[in-house]
């Protein structure tokens, strides 16, 4: 299915859905899973529209890991949202990070539609793609329809990167088989877990108007809504399918910065040495240098958190041109040679991002990156041929 472009800006599926598609809607009492992201090209809030469209009842909120406002930490879970100042509406609001990471049948009582509108990264880590699958199945197992209102994919639906999820290496950071960087609007990875994991599911996507696949946020004349805490800016999340693998290790990935996934150090860390040698690596689109920040204890597990930490600055210089992930490896292969004595990962986690249990011992025993790109190659083509089925945009 190709969908038109008419417009000079992108037109939201949640736009679309509440003009043209209101029938899909009418006379349906919704369940809306949705974050601080789910606003329309005017920057209203998708609860508020939901909320006084007149065909249709909202009657619950549904909020991903970071809750309904973005505002809570990475992994912190959030077990009641439902009081206080933070509920914006008199509808009920359900956690997905917490007690229960799916709807529940109480939650669901009485609601006959889901909605699910918000603003992903296309990265396979990012937790909102697992939510909608969990979704999906819970839709299915209740008999509800689910109607998913697509966004752009920020950094492009064109570049796909990494080694696809490993069988047996899933997890809620690697919720199905997909590379790190899947390359499809969360509408068009709906219809693939609907073919792939729940056939069942009574799905629908208003797509959107306007969008084609090489755009970058910055091209489709929307604002950029920061996702999470730690996603404050475009480059933050074009640097993100690479960058977050050093979650994974002993060093800084800059949370406790301004810079989140822009800085890595640690305090054993020499940036100056560093951003040498990885700039006579001529990697393509970007360039190092040396910094030194000090990360501020955003939580308690904040790596080096009031320690001086030496490091590089990533300064993507060709966003076409830059790759994320082979860039995240080179910076890993030159510390597991320049830094051997202090630089270390951390196994589980390292390897429950990257989504096998090879690529650390590749790295630590000092295969190259080419020779590890090499082993993913056929896989992502075979994942492109997959995926091209479900392309909704040219």
């Amino acid at each position: 299915m190709n969908v038109p472009a008419r417009s000079q800006q992108t037109e939201l599926g949640l736009s679309i859905l509440l003009s043209e598609k209101s029938d899909w809607i009418r006379g349906k009492s919704i369940g809306l899973i949705t974050n601080h992201t789910g606003v329309d090209a005017a920057l209203r809030s998708n609860y508020r529209l939901f909320a006084e469209a007149p065909e249709c009842q909202l009657s619950a909120i549904f909020s991903p890991e970071h809750g309904l406002w973005g505002s809570v930490q990475d992994g912190i879970a959030i077990n009641s949202v439902d009081t206080s100042d933070e509920n914006p509406l008199s509808v009920p609001i359900f956690s997905l990070y917490g007690q229960s990471m799916r709807p529940t049948a109480n939650q669901l009582e009485g609601i006959d539609l889901l909605v699910y509108d918000m603003q992903d990264v296309g990265a396979r880590y990012y937790t909102y793609i697992s939510t909608l699958l969990h979704a999906m199945e819970a839709a299915s197992d209740y008999g509800l329809e689910l109607i998913v209102a697509d966004r752009p994919n920020p950094i492009t639906c064109t570049a796909v990167e990494g080694p696809v999820l490993a069988s047996g290496s899933e997890s809620f950071v690697g919720i199905h088989r997909i590379p790190v960087r899947y390359g499809l609007t969360v509408g068009e990875l709906a219809m693939l877990l609907k073919a792939e994991r729940v056939p069942s599911c009574q799905l629908k996507v208003a797509w959107m108007y306007g969008y084609r696949r090489g755009m970058w946020h910055d091209n489709t004349g929307l604002q950029w809504v920061p996702p999470s805490p730690n996603m404050p800016t475009l480059t933050t999340a074009v640097l993100y399918p690479g960058l977050c693998l050093f979650e994974g290790t002993n060093m800084s990935e800059g949370r406790g910065t301004t810079n989140p996934f822009e800085y890595i150090g640690a305090p054993w860390c020499n940036g100056e040495r560093w951003a040498e040698l990885l700039n006579d690596c001529q990697l393509p689109g970007v360039r190092f240098r040396p910094v030194v920040f000090t990360p501020a204890p955003v939580v308690e597990t904040t790596k080096h958190a009031k320690q001086t930490c030496g490091g590089v600055a990533i300064h993507i210089t060709d966003r076409e041109r830059f790759r994320p992930i082979e860039t995240a490896l080179q910076m890993l292969s030159v510390l597991t040679t320049e830094y051997r004595d202090h630089f270390g990962f951390l196994p589980a986690h390292f390897d429950r991002l990257v989504g096998n249990t090879w690529l650390r011992d590749a790295l630590s025993n000092g295969e190259s990156v080419d020779t590890i790109r090499a082993r993913w190659v056929q896989e992502l083509q075979t994942w492109r041929d997959k995926a091209k089925q479900h392309h909704a945009y040219a």
